[in-house]
């Protein structure tokens, strides 16, 4: 196998890939400087992210285990324990902070719904782990032995992966869409701010965007390579 297969030498992965990295680079960016931004304002109402976690559970008759998690924007749900996991920054008093809790609220209510595309998010996951690391291997291996059916095996297992990042989307994107409606019929945002809170759910929407067009744009690299062993054997 000539170098020509390997990622990091090949031009056609850099034009497949770079979209996506371009892409996550920038809505990182984006994402720190727009929750940078609003977790400077205040929220009129004075609630801070802990109250909200705390309103919107009752409002939402969910009980649920609030617990700190280390970092800066490591939030995150856990439906295996109901836990609502926030960071340090997502529990003061700002239109940030609570934008981020209602999200993961909105995680909550999915789970309690049993929203279809996160059910079916939750059953991929040991596949996902299994596929990051044998598809990659498998693959190129069957590359390497000229083998098509271990090579085929091990693009199936790494698709997993690409399947699991566009499930993904409809997940975060509906979770923000349910906690930007119970912010403002709780009374926790008032109309004039639930823009601000938007821009920043967006932006951390962007992300998982991202993630997911680099999945599928290293999988059509996989499929490209395949195709190119199949012409050359």
């Amino acid at each position: 196998m000539t170098n020509g297969y390997y990622p990091g030498f090949d031009g056609l992965y850099l034009v497949l890939a770079l979209p996506g990295l371009l892409l996550g680079l920038w809505a990182q960016y984006s994402l720190r400087s727009i929750f940078a931004r609003f977790s400077r304002v205040p929220t009129a109402s004075g609630v801070t992210g802990a109250d909200a976690a705390q309103i919107l559970m009752r409002a939402s008759g969910l009980q649920l285990n609030v617990r700190p998690t280390p970092g800066q924007l490591t939030d995150f749900y856990d439906p295996r324990t109901k836990s609502i996991n926030l960071s340090q920054s997502s529990v003061v008093n700002s239109v940030a902070s609570v934008a981020v809790v209602a999200h993961e609220l909105g995680h909550a209510v999915q789970d309690a719904q049993g929203y279809a595309p996160m059910k079916l998010r939750g059953a991929i996951v040991p596949g996902i782990q299994l596929g990051a690391w044998v598809g990659p291997l498998a693959f190129f291996a069957g590359l390497y032995l000229n083998s098509p059916s271990l090579a085929m095996i091990g693009l199936v297992a790494f698709s997993a992966g690409a399947i699991f990042a566009l499930v993904t989307l409809p997940v975060e994107f509906n979770a923000s869409q349910r906690g930007l409606a119970m912010l403002q019929s709780s009374g926790i945002l008032q109309a004039a701010e639930i823009p601000a809170a938007r821009k920043v759910l967006f932006a951390a929407a962007l992300t998982y965007v991202a993630a997911a067009l680099q999945a599928v744009g290293t999988v059509l690299y996989y499929m490209m390579l395949f195709s190119r062993s199949r012409r050359l054997s």
